[in-house]
């Protein structure tokens, strides 16, 4: 069975693939106008906290806690998260990230998380 949720940096093109895209990024992407992201919806508020991102700073050591304090903040935060459950209904779901580092972000954290989600319905 193919994952429901996908990571995907901005800066990749779209692709009929991705499905829905969306940003879930707290702060728009630096450097990207709005108008030139393909993106059906910017989630800001899945994102992981003030707090959470600036002590993340990612520090690749500090990878693993990230994402258990992250799923932590999931957990509190399921409105969002079933809205985002609801939307791969329909067929995929791009999560779409600007952060450097594409293998230790918050999008691979909740690509992971939904797609965790989406196996235990």
């Amino acid at each position: 069975m193919t994952e429901r949720y996908r990571a995907k940096h901005v800066a990749e093109p779209a692709t009929p693939e991705d499905g829905k895209r969306i940003l879930v990024d707290r702060l728009w992407p630096r450097g990207v106008k709005k108008a030139e992201l393909a993106h059906d919806l910017w989630l800001k508020e899945i994102a992981p906290s003030h707090e959470l991102r600036k002590w993340y700073g990612h520090e690749p050591a500090r990878w693993e806690a990230f994402r258990d304090r992250y799923g932590a903040e999931l957990e509190a935060n399921q409105e969002t998260v079933a809205r985002l459950l609801e939307l791969s209904k329909d067929g995929p779901v791009t999560l779409l990230f600007s952060a450097r580092d594409r293998a230790r972000n918050q999008a691979v954290a909740l690509r992971d998380y939904l797609n965790t989600q989406v196996k235990a319905l």
